[in-house]
C-alpha cells in the first residue's frame, strides 16, 4: 500500500489529487527526542507521520508539561495554524524515535485544492480531532484511572505492534499520565500494579507490554 493511502487527511480525496499533494511534499528527518515544532511558533505546514511516532506536548497554566497525543505512521498534526494567518502552533511536537515525514505547505494546499477545497480538508481533519477529543473527555470524566491506563497502553500498542514480542513502547510514564488523564503519582501507582501482575516491564523511557491480552481485560 502506497503512503498516500495511508495518510488519515487525505483519504476522502481523489487519487489523482492525492499524487498532486504528495508530487509537491516536502520529506523531513528527525532524531529522537528532537523538536518538530515549538508552541507559539507560526505556522503554515501540515505534517503527515510517515514513519516513526511523535509526542504532543503542552504546558498548563500550572507550568506542567503534559502529553495528551501520541502520533504514529498516517496521523497528521499542524493543522490548526492552517485556519488562518494568525494562528501560531498551539502545542510542541517532539520525536519519540527516528521520524520521517511529509510536509504540505498552506501554499501548495491552495494551489492543488484551491481555497474551498482547503477548507474542506481542515473541516475534515479538524472534525476527527474534535471527535477523538471529546472521547478523552468523556473518559477523562466517567471512567477509573486504572482503565484509561490500560485503554491509554492498549491503544499505544495498536501503534507500535510490528509483530514481536514483547511490544516496545517508546514512551515515558509521563506520557501515559498526560494520555490518561491523570496525575504522575496515581498513574505510576497503576502501572506499578500491571507490572506486578505481569502485564508490562517498566524500563526508563520505555514501557514494554508482555502480556497485551491482560492488558485487554483491565480496559
Amino acid at each position: 500500500m502506497s503512503y498516500d493511502e495511508t495518510f488519515h487527511a487525505l483519504t476522502s480525496l481523489e487519487p489523482g489529487i492525492r499524487d498532486a499533494l504528495l508530487a509537491g511534499a516536502g520529506r523531513r528527518q528527525y532524531r529522537r527526542q528532537e523538536t518538530v515544532v515549538h508552541a507559539g511558533d507560526e505556522g503554515q505546514t501540515l505534517f503527515l507521520v510517515e514513519s516513526g511516532h511523535a509526542a504532543v506536548r503542552m504546558v498548563t497554566e500550572y507550568g506542567d508539561n503534559t502529553t495528551f497525543a501520541v502520533l504514529g505512521p498516517g496521523d497528521n498534526f499542524g493543522e490548526l495554524a492552517l485556519v488562518d494567518d494568525e494562528r501560531r502552533r498551539s502545542a510542541s511536537v517532539i520525536a519519540l524515535e527516528s521520524l520521517s515525514v511529509r510536509t504540505l505547505s498552506r501554499g501548495h494546499l491552495e494551489s492543488v485544492l484551491g481555497d474551498a477545497g482547503l477548507h474542506g480538508l481542515l473541516v475534515q481533519v479538524l472534525t476527527g480531532q474534535v471527535q477523538r477529543l471529546s472521547g478523552q473527555l468523556v473518559e477523562a470524566r466517567f471512567v477509573p484511572v486504572r482503565h484509561r491506563v490500560a485503554r491509554a497502553l492498549v491503544a499505544l500498542c495498536d501503534q507500535y505492534d510490528d509483530g514481536s514480542s514483547p511490544v516496545s513502547l517508546l514512551v515515558t510514564q509521563d506520557d501515559i499520565a498526560g494520555l490518561a488523564g491523570a496525575t504522575r503519582p496515581t498513574v505510576n501507582q497503576v502501572l506499578r500494579t500491571l507490572e506486578e501482575s505481569g502485564a508490562i516491564a517498566l524500563h526508563r523511557g520505555r514501557i514494554d507490554v508482555v502480556e497485551r491480552a491482560m492488558l485487554a481485560r483491565r480496559c
